[in-house]
């Protein structure tokens, strides 16, 4: 343990005192929550024409109010201040966010031209596993949020992985699997902790903070995600929870019994006191104190941003398939109203519970994608994004170059950690377009890997892939995933999915769209200006999904797949030489 960490451990550790305390305890009473919005009427007409949602993301921190036809009226954003006391340690002060919170659905909801009595409730997206805790006496902090990139956790979870009780847990869970063929205990036999999930990182916390320990063992500390923070904050302190979405990001909860997981907190000695309840993911949670926004705006919905994109893009039955391409990707499949347990490490997610009706994911991740075009831009292999289909089209091929993009390892369903990224085949003649054909290639290759695993795994028919994220707007890495996958793409014209995923529950949750279908109908194409009404179920919101362009893949002769056919494997030989390549810390 660091000098540093030593003296965070002493029984007098310094709690942050710059947030607000409340009157009333984060777990006192209520505020009275209206049955429906929708009757009420503002200064400027009917309050249920608006849903402002808020997307807390890495990078930005969005605000976008959406009218009944889900178009943007007014925006607003500001850059996510990310801190980094030490390296490996990434934080965010939970007082500068909240701030920017309240700053940019003010300031979206004046460039609407609205006020927020007009506003018939907000939703909000959050990134997943940043988190923080406080005091439930006095509401001050124990520590800044520490967001999923923070690795002071990562000794722990090398440590536990390579434990003779891990050793143990898997066995037994293959025996009870053996007996019983539960899936709960298949995933037992597979489980292995991830340094981007919250479990180490609160232990990491409890371990070098005695007060916050003492404290927390004494059921007087409150744990809280991004969207269990605001909400407290938001509501004055009246209301405590998070919703399954976000709960199921965590690690630390069971998806399979819908309950936080009490043999892995008695495990590893975190109080599961210290975690709130779970509450639907689309409901009227609370509603935020009037001093904020000048109206007493419900709060309609909380969810994690991946499950948040995947309503926005309206994959809600199985075999829908969403791929967010942002800094990473993230391939989401719904699996239906059961998790899937994964051998080739699939992340079982809870999409989201209304009412009850409770949807699965099966979620593969690639850490590296916008990053890795990122550093091929500092590196000078081109100056502008819009120019990259350019200069990777002006070459036939790669010319036998070929990179493994593993900045961060390599997830599934390599499942290296250790990997490195290379680049691999250079030669004299090697340019710099070469290499960036081979780095967009790369991204496509790793699409391709968690398709598959996918499709094989879950044995779900693929419905459908919908594409979203800054990288899905390069319609070079597009058209070769349809054509490598076989598959038609629709790229959808909202490119901020996790908002409009917050959006549409909120919607539902006040009454604003009716159904499911008037999203689907929207995400077809269709131009329906009529005023549709509330939106009040799922099906009518596919109404208001609608396409900014469609790839189909080629025809075969065209002969693509044959062309591809090697490179692919040579690639894949590429991937065997990045892995292992770093030491293992324990």
């Amino acid at each position: 343990m660091s000098d540093d960490a030593k003296n965070s451990s002493q029984d007098d550790a310094n709690i942050l005192g710059n947030s607000s305390a409340t009157e009333q305890p984060p777990n006192g009473p209520r505020e009275q929550v209206p049955d429906s919005p929708k009757h009420q009427a503002g200064q400027n007409g009917p309050r249920d024409q608006y849903v402002v949602a808020v997307d807390v993301g890495t990078t930005t921190l969005r605000c976008h109010v959406y009218d009944k036809l889900a178009n943007v009226k007014g925006s607003s954003s500001k850059k996510v201040h990310l801190l980094h006391p030490k390296p490996g340690w990434v934080e965010m002060d939970p007082e500068v966010l909240w701030t920017d919170f309240v700053d940019v659905v003010n300031e979206a909801i004046r460039a609407a031209g609205l006020t927020a009595d007009q506003v018939a409730g907000m939703g909000i997206s959050t990134q997943r596993s940043t988190f923080t805790m406080w005091d439930r006496e006095t509401g001050k902090l124990y520590h800044n949020f520490l967001t999923w990139q923070d690795l002071r956790g990562a000794e722990l979870v090398d440590l536990w992985n390579n434990s003779f009780t891990m050793k143990a847990l898997h066995g037994g869970g293959g025996l009870l699997y053996y007996m019983s063929r539960s899936k709960r205990f298949l995933a037992a036999n597979l489980l292995k902790f991830l340094p981007q999930q919250i479990t180490m990182k609160v232990m990491w916390m409890l371990q070098n903070n005695l007060t916050l320990r003492r404290r927390a063992f004494n059921g007087l500390v409150s744990f809280g995600t991004i969207d269990t923070y605001l909400l407290w904050k938001l509501t004055g302190g009246q209301v405590y929870a998070t919703d399954y979405s976000c709960a199921s990001s965590t690690g630390l909860y069971d998806p399979y019994i819908k309950q936080w997981n009490k043999f892995f907190t008695n495990l590893l000695s975190i109080p599961i006191s210290i975690f709130p309840p779970v509450e639907d993911t689309s409901k009227i949670h609370g509603v935020c104190e009037t001093k904020l926004f000048g109206a007493p705006i419900p709060i309609a919905s909380l969810v994690a941003d991946q499950q948040a994109a995947m309503f926005g893009e309206c994959c809600f039955d199985p075999g829908d398939v969403k791929c967010t391409m942002g800094t990473g990707t993230f391939m989401d499949i719904n699996v239906g109203s059961n998790p899937h347990t994964s051998m080739a490490g699939l992340y079982p997610l809870i999409g989201w519970k209304i009412g009850d009706e409770i949807v699965y994911l099966a979620e593969g991740n690639a850490s590296d994608t916008g990053n890795a075009i990122d550093w091929a831009r500092s590196i000078g292999l081109f100056d502008d994004y819009t120019e990259t289909v350019e200069i990777v089209e002006s070459v036939e091929d790669s010319n036998g170059v070929h990179f493994v993009p593993a900045f961060n390892g390599l997830q599934a369903p390599v499942n290296d950690p250790r990997a490195c990224s290379l680049f691999l085949g250079l030669s004299a003649t090697t340019t710099k377009a070469h290499m960036l054909r081979a780095l967009l290639e790369s991204l496509v290759f790793r699409n391709k890997q968690l398709y598959e695993t996918m499709l094989n795994e879950t044995k779900i028919p693929i419905t459908y892939i919908r594409a979203d994220g800054g990288v899905s707007n390069n319609s070079f890495v597009m058209q070769l995933t349809a054509d490598l996958l076989n598959r038609t793409i629709t790229r959808p014209k909202h490119v901020d999915m996790s908002s409009l995923g917050a959006a549409f529950l909120a919607g539902l949750a006040v009454g604003f769209w009716k159904d499911k279908e008037e999203f689907r109908r929207l995400k077809d194409g269709m131009t329906n200006h009529v005023q549709i009404g509330m939106w009040t179920s799922k099906e009518e919101l596919k109404d208001l999904q609608s396409s900014e362009k469609v790839f189909h893949p080629r025809p075969v002769s065209e002969g693509v797949w044959e062309k591809y056919r090697p490179v692919v494997e040579q690639w894949e030989k590429a991937v065997k030489r990045s892995l292992y390549w770093y030491p293992a810390k324990n």
